[in-house]
């Protein structure tokens, strides 16, 4: 029935373009026209056009390739966003075969091919109406979806919840997940500059930051840095403490969150694997290694600290280590030799940080040659490894020390008293 009313349409379509031809109804008169015979030669025939190339698998693979690395960079652009939608345009039109061949500096096929949970189950918490009183909790941030809405979700949600007053808003400080979460699955997250930028168009007044940093390493100095170009756009702003606390001058420095850490990851393992009591796992020659990030910067003794807060709690067969074995001692292989000389033949692999990220799937319990997990097989000193992927965020006793690091600078901003005159304003760092 649709075909033939699309067929009446189009014949009294062309039946009007027929009779409207300057504008005379009445029905014209045919005069016989004789065409002048043409003395001159034909025309010769037109060269036939020549089709484009057709690109092959390879170059089409590569231009994906080239549009991942276009946008895994740490410098948002005005060009950001069309660069996502680009690069994932142009993944989609590749078969499965081409997929399987895109391969650039940072590209691979799990770039967009990676199951990594249900996007749409996170929130960016970016909406406006914010009204006077917002926390902004600062992550890194995470290209896994699952991780990204039980960990970083699960703080933001803990301090959402003992904060009713305030608007709990998101930024992360990484430009390149930003990206890849955008161009993956379209959730936009704010980095800081927009978060604040959002914050002084809602007209906030009082902006409480809370880090889900580990440390006071070099992301938090860079949240430092640009949080320091808005501090007179707000009548109050407020920094608090990173999960770990202040760093201390060395090794044997250690405080409450740190302590508090230790005990919450701890307990948090033994749950999963069964063992009542970390006695209970030494007995059974288990051995309980956390994987932290590990970084140059001067807060890598942190690490340290956080390996002496093991010892004094008397968590003998619990090891510190770090992805990038800084400070050294926390270098795979040193904890590799270190757990064997314990006499230990069961290792149980967990990551030291927020997020149960890239660096906990891949690095600690992928299976290329040099993850964590490959390389405590490889020694041949143990008999059984064991991962559990899951990052601190979600274990309730660390969203609890958030919450309190967040409580902590509320319950020092004098709201009521502060203001702009004069152009004072109240800083908190």
């Amino acid at each position: 029935m649709k075909k033939k009313l699309l067929s009446l349409v189009l014949a009294a379509s062309m039946t009007a373009m027929m009779l409207s031809g300057c504008g005379n109804t009445e029905p014209a008169v045919q005069e016989e026209v004789t065409e002048p015979v043409s003395e001159e030669p034909s025309a010769e025939p037109a060269e036939p056009v020549e089709e484009p190339p057709v690109p092959s698998d390879e170059e089409l693979a590569m231009e994906v390739a080239d549009l991942i690395d276009a946008i895994y960079v740490q410098e948002w652009t005005e060009e950001t966003d069309e660069l996502c939608a680009a690069a994932k345009a142009a993944w989609d039109a590749l078969t499965d075969e081409q997929k399987e061949l895109v391969e650039g500096e940072e590209a691979d096929p799990d770039y967009f091919g990676r199951d990594t949970g249900d996007a749409s189950k996170d929130d960016p918490l970016n909406a406006d109406g914010i009204g006077e009183n917002e926390i902004l909790v600062v992550s890194f941030g995470t290209s896994f979806n699952d991780s990204r809405a039980t960990d970083i979700g699960g703080i933001e949600r803990a301090i959402a919840e003992a904060n009713p007053d305030w608007s709990v808003r998101r930024a992360f400080t990484a430009q390149i997940i930003i990206n890849h979460v955008q161009a993956r699955d379209g959730e936009k997250i704010d980095n800081v500059q927009q978060a604040l930028e959002r914050a002084v168009a809602n007209g906030v007044k009082n902006l409480v930051i809370q880090p889900t940093h580990l440390m006071h390493g070099a992301e938090y100095d860079e949240l430092m840095d640009v949080v320091e170009e808005y501090k007179d756009q707000f009548e109050t702003i407020a920094i608090a403490e990173p999960l770990l606390g202040e760093v201390g001058s060395d090794a044997t420095v250690i405080n409450d969150d740190k302590k508090a850490v230790a005990e919450a990851i701890v307990a948090e393992s033994l749950e999963i694997s069964g063992y009542e009591t970390l006695d209970a796992a030494a007995e059974a020659g288990v051995a309980f290694v956390f994987m932290g990030h590990g970084t140059a910067h001067t807060a890598k003794v942190s690490y340290s600290q956080m390996a002496t807060q093991m010892a004094n709690l008397g968590y003998d067969n619990v090891f510190i280590g770090t992805v990038e074995g800084e400070p050294e001692e926390t270098a795979c292989e040193n904890i590799i030799e270190e757990v064997h000389a314990a006499g230990y033949t069961t290792v149980i692999l967990r990551p030291l940080m927020v997020v149960a990220g890239d660096h906990a799937n891949n690095d600690m319990a992928g299976d290329d040659e040099d993850s964590w997990k490959s390389m405590f097989e490889a020694s041949g000193y143990f008999d059984t490894i064991d991962c559990q992927i899951e990052g601190l965020g979600r274990i309730s006793a660390v969203q609890e020390l958030y919450v309190a690091h967040t409580a902590e600078v509320i319950n020092g901003l004098d709201i009521k008293t502060a203001s702009l005159e004069d152009g004072e304003y109240e800083v908190f760092f």
